[in-house]
């Protein structure tokens, strides 16, 4: 059965110019693309979206990242979507990633890692719900 994962491409992939080319890796690995738009993070939106993170140390920065550009937001599908995606993607901490993954492709740290992908089932659906209404179907 066919599971969903959101992925958001980060402000330095859109701004580096990977976006086709990260999209392109994800349809050749199987993924359909149920929903897709360019969108940009108000400061009120990202700190909403990285809630969970609000006492790390890294909040600031993250927010202060996320909102300094555009970022490509997508719903994918495919059986097992979420592990699939995140083996896809790879480690958080692009030196530590597989060789073909799109952090050790595209990434240039850990911070400006290129690309989100959904941790879990359940986070997939409240992710994907976040930046698209009526995708109750998920």
């Amino acid at each position: 059965m066919a599971e969903i994962t959101l992925t958001m491409i980060k402000p330095d992939g859109v701004a580096d110019g990977y976006t086709g080319k990260i999209i392109d890796k994800i349809i050749e690995s199987g993924f359909k693309i149920q929903a897709m738009k360019l969108t940009r993070l108000s400061h009120e939106k990202a700190e909403e979206f990285y809630a969970i993170h609000k006492e790390r140390s890294f909040f600031g920065e993250l927010i202060a990242f996320m909102t300094e550009g555009p970022i490509v937001v997508a719903v994918l599908e495919k059986e097992n979507a979420v592990e699939d995606f995140r083996k896809l993607i790879g480690a958080t901490n692009p030196a530590n990633a597989a060789d073909g993954t799109i952090r050790k492709l595209f990434a240039k740290n850990i911070e400006r890692n290129a690309i989100h992908g959904s941790d879990s089932n359940e986070n997939a659906a409240i992710e994907a719900s976040f930046h698209f209404s009526g995708l109750e179907r998920f």
